[in-house]
């Protein structure tokens, strides 16, 4: 092992798909070389990159995986700004002190505070699915419920006064545009986010709640954490709870439209919706290309490589959760699929804690929307749906229906 020579460096350029379409380049690499090295649009030098279930689940989980030592290093990546800080916040540190800031955010997303947030996001599912009939068939489900109902729950969550949450929701985008002109939009977007959290916590001193800005800031006050690591925090789960949330649920409806099969069997079978929830998380691309990466720590074997320390080392997760060993016939949508436990939410210490959030959301939206429409149909031809470009995140730009 330690005299064989390193695979050649393949360019992953990361180009925009259509609707739901894996990405052939993961799908080649799963089949014919699992643990490449590659090299993203930014930064510099080359990186791993894991693609099979087994091995994605091993290097985020094992110890000799360092999140902490990618900080401060101009590795190759995906964006030329970073969305999260990296000197504060769950994204790029390990334990010992990954397990201190996650027990803090753990405080806010618990299955009490799920069942608080529940009722209130039914009542707003079906209220803006109400308008949406009102306004008549054909519309845009985006408009009328994947674009404003994971906000008006994530204002409730982390606090956020309704008059404000607009302008919350627009540098959120920004801060997930890719391309070199977006560059500088995602650094003012970075700015101006970092400054309206500040403000937020600050507001939450004078006036302690319940909602996830009130426990970042009791626990900033009480020196469990830093007014930096709460702002990041804070960030984190806006980008997750509203941009992630908005395309992938949009993209799970998009699913079940061109599955009307499918879609059939959740309306006779409402108890199914969980599984089937669990099954599109799998079955959805989510985002474009990978997330943040990890550096070997020490020198490591993977899938038949030797990784050595100090290499940077990226997980498909999009790949892992496509992987044949694992799921058979990976490319369908299989509602009594044995395996559910895909890895859409990561896993290992940094596994996404919106996950249960995130959950809730789309069986909330798939349920309100089954019972309100039972006849709901895209209103177009599948392919003239029109998707986001050139962004980290992928989902419908709208979804014409009619009922």
């Amino acid at each position: 092992m330690a005299g064989t020579p390193p695979p050649p460096v393949r360019y992953w350029p990361v180009e925009d798909l259509p609707a739901l379409v894996p990405d052939p380049f993961l799908d080649v690499l799963l089949r014919e070389e699992p643990v490449a090295r590659i090299r993203l649009p930014y930064g510099e030098g080359c990186a791993w990159l894991v693609t099979r279930y087994e091995d994605v689940r091993f290097v985020t989980s094992d110890p000799r995986f360092s999140r902490a030592g990618v900080v401060g290093r101009a590795v190759t990546t995906m964006r030329p700004v970073p969305v999260a800080s990296q000197t504060a916040g769950l994204q790029y540190i390990d334990p010992p002190r990954h397990a201190r800031l996650r027990r803090v955010v753990a405080r806010a997303f618990t299955g009490r505070s799920m069942r608080r947030l529940r009722p209130l996001a039914e009542r707003r599912a079906a209220g803006l699915l109400e308008g949406m009939e009102r306004a008549g068939a054909p519309a845009d489900l985006v408009e009328h419920l994947h674009g404003p109902f994971p906000i008006a729950v994530l204002r409730d969550f982390l606090g956020v006064e309704e008059k404000d949450w607009h302008r919350w929701a627009a540098t959120g985008e920004a801060l997930l545009s890719a391309g070199a002109d977006a560059q500088e939009r995602a650094r003012e977007a970075a700015l101006i986010t970092r400054a309206r959290v500040t403000e937020l916590l600050r507001s939450r001193r004078e006036d302690p709640r319940d909602d996830l800005a009130g426990v970042l800031a009791r626990a900033a006050e009480a020196g469990e954490i830093t007014d930096d690591e709460a702002t990041s925090l804070a960030i984190a789960v806006q980008v997750s709870g509203g941009h992630a949330v908005r395309n992938n649920s949009a993209s799970m409806m998009y699913a079940l439209l061109t599955h009307p099969g499918h879609l059939d069997r959740l309306r006779r079978e409402p108890e199914l919706l969980p599984r089937a929830v669990e099954e599109l998380f799998r079955y959805v691309p989510h985002r474009n290309g990978v997330g943040i990466p990890r550096v070997a720590t020490e020198d490591v074997e993977v899938g038949g490589r030797l990784i050595r320390a100090g290499d940077v080392v990226y997980n498909a997760y999009l790949a892992a959760n496509r992987d044949p060993e694992v799921f058979p016939d990976p490319d369908a949508l299989d509602f009594d699929r044995d395996n559910l436990a895909h890895v859409a939410f990561g896993h290992g210490p940094h596994h996404c804690l919106a996950a249960v959030m995130a959950r809730m959301e789309a069986e909330v939206m798939i349920g309100a929307v089954l019972t309100r429409f039972p006849g709901i149909r895209l209103a177009v031809p599948p392919g003239e749906v029109g998707f986001q470009t050139r962004g980290l995140i992928r989902g419908p730009r709208t979804l014409p229906v009619t009922w």
